[in-house]
């Protein structure tokens, strides 16, 4: 299972890198994907509807929090899923960086084994680096 979350992971890394690729500027030659890559990203996981958002269990089944973002290392590799854990509407709510390695997918749902809500609740939360 971990196997399958790090290929679209891995996908989602060509996709990113694909459409930084086809931005075009003024004057410059377009430049994108071969056919070869296009296939790869077309039958790849889609961040924004198959992963941003959804809940995340533990191995018991009991939903501890859902995925808030995706963090890209500076070496182009998705490394860390922001999790959300607590709160209500979105008010109180304690963000969580979880190595994506930690991840399994099970019946089509994303698993953090042996995680709790107290014990991510209890690591440090995440916040974004200011510019």
């Amino acid at each position: 299972m971990r196997i399958g979350i790090l290929v679209v992971l891995v996908g989602l890394v060509v996709a990113v890198t694909a459409a930084d690729s086809a931005a075009q500027t003024a004057g410059s030659t377009l430049i994108a994907v071969s056919e070869t890559e296009l296939r790869e990203v077309a039958v790849g996981w889609s961040a924004k509807k198959q992963i941003l958002g959804k809940d995340v269990y533990n191995d018991a089944g009991t939903k501890i929090g859902d995925v808030n973002d995706l963090i890209v290392a500076p070496s182009r590799k998705v490394t860390y899923a922001i999790v959300g854990v607590g709160g209500f509407l979105g008010m109180g709510e304690h963000n969580v960086a979880v190595p994506v390695s930690a991840f399994k997918q099970e019946q089509g749902r994303f698993v953090l084994p042996g995680a709790t809500k107290d014990a991510l609740k209890a690591t440090p939360k995440f916040e974004y680096a200011k510019k």
